[in-house]
């Protein structure tokens, strides 16, 4: 049978004596199961689980959609490599390719049966689904599983660049954009491709891009990237500089914790990375960000603050210093904003949970499906995204060891309780009642926060009563102490209200699932084109504001080879979305409704409301969207994974 929430959850106090030993033996299996550690190389440091549990593999369903996005990766590599013949770069041997399509064709066929299969089309229109009893079909599923898994071993040597392609992908024939666009043959070219030059595309990256939590208002103009008065006047038309910090319109991205970082090479050739302030105001009467002035390196003293420009003389080091952010902005994004403040802070979670929830209470039923696949998604990227040779190590900036060092120190620099998100907007001076009024990361996050709180209110109310049932509940009490001696999660306090359990809850809902696609999926929408957003300087950024020339800033970019395995490799991170916010089910084949407890199902309980307010933020997105210049559908309620899956 699936596994699935129990009809009557209990707090540890309110289990009867008689079921206090099988209790007390499942959550000492669990501890058995659920080990921690804090030695895994690539994340050194960070407390994770030792020994990847059988149950977190991740199911059937998630297999399918990771075939399918791997299955357009490797058409779309087939068919870059083609071109490449075509153009007589490649010495590559055609048949390979006739090969590799007919991998392609056989294992696309093979997905295609089994949806078919699941859908009930071969079991007269049963369905599999529908044999929820049937342990037969739940042994095909596994069996099936392992299928898939073998399918994507096959498309992974596909996508691994060949020797000959790299070659022909190399920096000798000289570079320009349409060379980064020939990358895109059977994958849509994203539409940042053809904005990314924009200052006002620039500036909204701030606010509605992969790393919208970095800006943040300033008093006074800072000391890294001292504006004149001169200066901001003459970019921000019928405004003062004395005006803008007077009222509170002049904002900036900080890159200074990047300094952790030593930039490393690949094959042969040095990259460079900066830390970089970069500052932005509001006009007078405006609602939205324009950029003010770069110092693309405040460590240099030689390093000029630069402005926007049309004069053609500085044209160019005015791009090149928007380069030197957006990469500087890619390392934080990734590093810090994506792996270490979304999936491992939820690993330490998951795993007290599961050592010191019982199965039967309230909060392990409520919480689990919000932590599937997280461990196992964890455990690839320490042991094939963020790894000596991987590409963490070829895309971004840093030697291997000070990325990992980065992310390790960003994540236990954490501070749960700080960034919940009305208390992060509210320390950034970035709140909906400030001058910047255009923030969609900012006006979207609040709409699905409070859906998330009111759902766990309703939630946690109806198993706890009054504040001493929190305080006397010796799990609740064992996973917070936990969480942050064994976790070492910063500011996670051990609950005495129910208040506080409704906000730890709700935070960690809201990380697992929002703030982790508001970063995730802009890694396809926006990141997967390489002279957008990148993690790598190719050669030192200007320190001079004059006579820089175009063939100078695409020298700045990615080597092809690597912005093609940027390409591959953010693409997939950013279109896997499995099941979305408010669908809870089982994690087992075949799928049932996970919740079981009548006081939380039915038209009128908590989580139909929970569902109902989902739709309703889906709605006021939508309307907002279609008022907005730039569209945000990065926390559209149906494009938000229940967990850190991918």
């Amino acid at each position: 049978m699936a596994q699935q929430a129990p009809v009557a959850p209990k707090l540890p106090q309110n289990t009867p004596s008689s079921e206090m030993p099988a209790r007390n033996a499942q959550l000492a299996a669990s501890q058995a199961t659920y080990e921690w550690t804090d030695s895994v190389p690539a994340v050194d440091g960070v407390p994770v689980v030792k020994v990847l549990p059988k149950d977190e593999r991740p199911s059937l369903e998630w297999w399918l959609k990771l075939l399918k996005i791997v299955i357009e990766l490797a058409k779309n590599q087939v068919e870059v490599e083609a071109a490449l013949i075509e153009q007589g770069l490649s010495s590559l041997d055609t048949a390979l390719l006739a090969a590799d399509r007919a991998v392609i064709a056989a294992i696309e066929k093979d997905v295609e049966a089994l949806e078919l299969k699941i859908a009930g089309d071969l079991f007269g229109h049963k369905g599999l689904a529908a044999l929820a009893t049937d342990a037969l079909h739940m042994v095909e599923a596994e069996i099936a599983t392992a299928d898939l898994q073998n399918h994507a071993t096959k498309l992974k040597g596909i996508l691994e660049l060949r020797g000959a392609t790299k070659a022909a992908l190399g920096t000798e024939h000289p570079r320009s954009l349409q060379d980064y666009l020939d990358n895109f043959k059977s994958i849509p070219v994203p539409g940042i491709a053809y904005t990314f030059q924009d200052d006002l595309e620039f500036a909204h990256l701030r606010v509605g891009g992969p790393n919208s939590v970095l800006i943040e208002a300033v008093k006074q103009v800072p000391q890294g990237c001292a504006v004149t008065a001169e200066q901001y006047a003459s970019v921000v038309a019928g405004d003062t500089l004395e005006a803008a910090l007077e009222q509170g319109r002049l904002f900036q991205c900080d890159y200074s914790p990047l300094s952790i970082i030593e930039p490393g090479e690949w094959d042969g050739l040095a990259k460079y990375l900066t830390c970089p302030i970069a500052l932005f105001a509001v006009p007078p009467g405006g609602d939205s960000l324009v950029p003010v002035a770069i110092n693309c390196d405040p460590s240099n003293a030689a390093s000029p603050v630069m402005t926007p420009t049309m004069e053609s003389d500085r044209a160019w080091g005015w791009e090149m210093a928007k380069l030197a952010v957006q990469v500087a902005d890619g390392n934080y994004h990734e590093l810090f904003a994506h792996l270490a403040r979304t999936h491992l802070v939820i690993e330490a979670i998951a795993v007290a949970t599961h050592r010191h929830l019982a199965e039967t209470h309230p909060l392990n039923a409520l919480l689990v499906r919000h932590f599937e696949g997280t461990m196992f998604i964890n455990e690839a990227a320490a042991t094939s995204l963020i790894t000596p040779g991987g590409p963490i190590d070829h895309i971004f900036a840093g030697t291997i060891a000070t990325s990992q060092k980065a992310a390790v120190e960003a994540r236990l620099s954490f501070d749960f309780a700080k960034s919940m998100l009305p208390q992060d907007i509210a320390a950034r001076g970035v709140g909906a009642d400030t001058p910047l009024a255009n923030y969609p990361y900012r006006d979207d996050g609040l709409l699905v926060w409070g859906a998330i709180e009111t759902w766990v209110g309703e939630y946690v109310r109806t198993y706890y009563s009054q504040d001493g049932d929190v305080t006397g509940d010796t799990e609740l009490q064992a996973w917070a102490q936990s969480i942050v001696s064994s976790g070492k999660l910063k500011g996670f306090t051990a609950p005495a209200t129910i208040q506080d359990v409704i906000d730890l809850v709700t935070m960690t809902i809201f990380t697992a699932s929002a703030q982790h696609a508001s970063v995730n999926f802009p890694q396809k929408a926006i990141m997967e084109y390489a002279p957008a957003v990148t993690g790598a300087l190719w050669q030192a950024a200007p320190d001079n504001e004059n006579g820089n020339t175009k063939p100078e800033w695409l020298a700045m970019m990615a080597p092809e080879a690597l912005a093609l395995e940027q390409l591959k490799t953010l693409y997939l991170l950013g279109s896997l979305y499995y099941r979305p916010l408010g669908t809870y089910l089982s994690p087992q084949y075949p799928y049932p409704q996970w919740f079981q407890d009548p006081k939380i199902i039915g038209e009128e309980g908590p989580l139909a409301r929970f569902q109902a307010a989902l739709a309703n933020v889906e709605e006021q997105i939508v309307a907002r969207n279609a008022e907005r210049r730039r569209p945000y559908t990065f926390l559209l309620p149906s494009l938000i994974p229940s967990s850190t899956n991918i």
